[in-house]
């Protein structure tokens, strides 16, 4: 089956076969095919709204200093909670991205008042983990 996809203004016709994908031509969108590319692009974002929703229900509303993540990734441990005391350097979590395990550490001492992530949870770069106050 051939595809095209378009990715950040960019064509990519892919062949894919038996399991294997072939990249068999890749060019610039430009505005004549920009109304047929605008249909399945809008449709995409349409459908993965639903699956956004959900990630975007934890709203900061502690008081403080938000952490973010600082890379995409998926958390695999929260080692705080809320209310608790943390002194500078201690790790808040860890967030697996790229097969590398990284502790996310407290940049201050303060109190917990806000854990925003969840163990499993997946993050995008800035989304907020925990808030120091």
């Amino acid at each position: 089956m051939k595809y095209k996809i378009t990715l950040n203004n960019r064509v990519y016709e892919v062949e894919v076969e038996a399991g294997k994908a072939m990249l068999l031509d890749e060019y610039e969108a430009i505005a004549p095919s920009a109304p047929a590319a605008a249909a399945p692009v809008a449709a995409a974002p349409a459908a993965a709204a639903p699956a956004a929703a959900p990630a975007a229900a934890p709203v900061v509303t502690g008081a403080g200093e938000s952490i973010n993540a600082p890379m995409p990734g998926t958390i695999i441990k929260v080692n705080v909670t809320q209310g608790q005391t943390v002194k500078e350097g201690d790790v808040l979590c860890v967030l697996e991205a790229m097969k590398m395990e990284n502790d996310i550490m407290a940049p201050k001492s303060g109190t917990i008042t806000q854990v925003v992530t969840s163990k499993g949870a997946s993050v995008s770069t800035g989304d907020a983990l925990v808030v120091i106050g």
